[in-house]
């Protein structure tokens, strides 16, 4: 065989229009392009032909990518033949670890960039080329031995000669062989760099979004706390009422983004667990309808539901399984032009329950439909939506809903048809009877309100003025500081019941006025509320080692706060 003979290139796809592409791309190499339609056909195609390098699908019937290279790399004769990969979903490090183990050298992704793998199939051609012509060498090696012996019993000169030439020869193969080492070496250094580039950008990523969450949440708390605010005072002027509201709405939108943000992030990294526990799903769409209703009512959409009188439970987190429905009713609502119609329809399947949520919006195109739960994935922007979004919601559903062992489909006719959204569950088998522990707990919405002696600490001046007003409307005497020195000097003056401690205060930041507070014995009975922007685990972990009793996340949910100032003793107002 030749030097400059054509090599063969193995493409391997089980979808016709791939193999054309591959074709279109790699014509340019000038080798002779052979391809198969199937892990099996492939196989025979490789007993019958000599093969550079194999572009192997991943994702085929009957034999996937896997166990294809599995059983070519098997073979004593195909052992060494590169595989590249090609795969149009998500691939992660044990992905990559399994195919580099059955003998993959590299991935490529769908959609295919045609630079990309041209030049990675041009560098396993080369590499093939040389070790062809170290083949030749060798056999030549091998022939100038057998010269040599036969010259030897003729002329020893022509032996000296003949040895000379051929440690040359050596030499240089040598040289080459030594610099192919030192290229593959490098490769493989660069790899390991590029991956640890990864997994650093992947981790300033998360530090970025918790910063970003942060700092986002700080100017929201003023902006909840002054909307709280007007609330309380009654406005004769209701052009000023409506603003209101559209300023609520808005800041519980802009807050649901931030904190989709952050969900996306930890699922991704498998920093959310789930809560899990027996609950009746009709409460659950109940909450979910209520996150919603404002949308669908400033819309005017016609919205009805349709739910069994039966009781259907699932074993589910509260918290995040309402997220996940309020996503999805939320984008019907967004997505549904004014006046239109929504529907929720729930039917028991067998051990599942299925949720169809219907629309008569703007509908889902078909290039976009197949990839609508991918993470960004968001609807054409021709479209001038005014609700596109950041495209992280649906992904985040999927995600929630398969930690919940569910599953969410979508369907749609094509743009301004509507679209349907199917989200299987599996049901809660009865087992037992027992009450729900939720509904165990005594209620506090009618117990009377109890005034507290409350210390609340913040920099930012419009978040302490406007919660501490909040407060004093509800009743409370308040005593305010603008950073941890003079919060703990309030705490030791006042001994108030409750201390509300922003982290993140210059002078003394949070932590350490909680730990300072502990350390004193009329610290010890002081309810220590943490009120920041940082809402991760990992920051709540740190909040509960410094002393704190709770962890609220900022903008402050009064509710909450509220819910928080009932369950504490009544006696802990003798303390003022």
């Amino acid at each position: 065989m030749g030097a400059n003979e054509k090599v063969n290139i193995l493409l391997v796809d089980d979808q016709p229009a791939r193999l054309l592409t591959y074709q279109s791309v790699l014509s340019e190499l000038g080798q002779n392009l052979v391809c198969a339609h199937s892990g099996v056909e492939a196989l025979d195609k490789l007993m019958r032909e000599e093969f550079a390098v194999v572009l192997l699908d991943v994702s085929m019937p009957e034999m996937d990518g896997f166990e294809a290279a599995r059983l070519i790399h098997d073979h004593p004769r195909f052992e060494k033949t590169p595989i590249i990969f090609v795969t149009g979903v998500h691939v992660t490090d044990l992905d990559r670890l399994k195919g580099y183990k059955v003998g993959a050298v590299d991935y490529v992704f769908i959609p295919v960039v045609p630079e990309i793998l041209r030049s990675k199939v041009a560098v396993l051609v080369e590499l093939y080329c040389k070790r062809r012509e170290m083949r030749e060498l060798n056999r030549n090696l091998a022939q100038a031995n057998e010269r040599l012996a036969e010259a030897n019993t003729t002329l020893q000169a022509e032996k000296t000669r003949e040895l000379t030439a051929l440690n040359a020869t050596l030499q240089r193969a040598n040289a080459e062989l030594e610099r192919a080492n030192r290229s593959l070496q490098s490769e493989v250094a660069e790899r390991a760099r590029a991956e640890q580039a990864l997994k650093e950008a992947d981790r300033h990523k998360d530090e970025f979004l918790a910063m970003l969450a942060h700092e986002l949440r700080n100017p929201l708390a003023p902006i909840l706390n002054a909307v709280q605010l007007m609330r309380m005072k009654a406005m004769p002027d209701p052009q000023l009422s409506r603003s209101r509201d559209v300023i609520e709405r808005q800041l519980s939108h802009l807050t649901h983004l931030v904190d989709d943000l952050l969900d996306v992030a930890r699922i991704t990294r498998g920093r959310i667990n789930l809560s899990l526990e027996p609950i009746e799903l009709a409460a659950l769409i109940a909450r979910a309808v209520e996150t919603v209703q404002p949308l669908i009512q400033e819309r005017g959409h016609e919205f009805t539901t349709e739910i069994p009188a039966a009781t259907l439970r699932v074993n589910a987190d509260p918290l995040r399984l309402t997220q996940a429905l309020g996503n999805v009713l939320g984008n019907a609502a967004k997505y549904t032009e004014r006046g239109g119609r929504i529907s929720l329809t729930v039917c028991p399947q067998g051990t599942d329950v299925e949720i169809r949520v219907r629309d008569s919006g703007i509908g889902i195109p078909a290039e976009v439909l197949p990839r609508i739960f991918d993470l960004f994935t968001q609807l054409d922007r021709r479209l001038d939506h005014p609700h596109s979004g950041l495209g992280i919601g649906l992904a985040l559903v999927r995600r929630l809903l398969q930690m919940h062992g569910g599953t969410i489909t979508a369907h749609s006719e094509g743009t301004g048809l509507g679209s349907e959204f199917m989200i299987r569950l599996p049901l809660l088998l009865e087992t037992t009877h027992s009450a729900n522990p939720r509904q165990s707990t005594t209620s506090t919405d009618d117990a009377p309100p109890v005034r507290r002696r409350i210390l609340v600490a913040d920099d930012n001046a419009d978040a302490l003025e406007t919660l501490a007003t909040v407060l004093e409307l509800g009743g409370h005497e308040v005593f305010s500081a603008p950073n941890g020195s003079l919060a703990l000097e309030s705490a030791e003056r006042h001994l108030p019941e409750v201390a509300l401690l922003d982290i993140g205060m210059p002078l003394l930041d949070g932590y350490e006025v909680a730990r300072r507070i502990r350390a004193q014995a009329w610290g010890k009975r002081i309810t220590l509320v943490a009120l920041t922007g940082w809402g991760q685990d990992s920051d709540r972990r740190r909040s509960q080692e410094a002393g704190f009793d709770s962890h609220l996340v900022k903008p402050l949910d009064l509710e909450k706060l509220t819910q928080l100032l009932a369950r504490l003793p009544a006696s802990a107002s003798a303390n003022a």
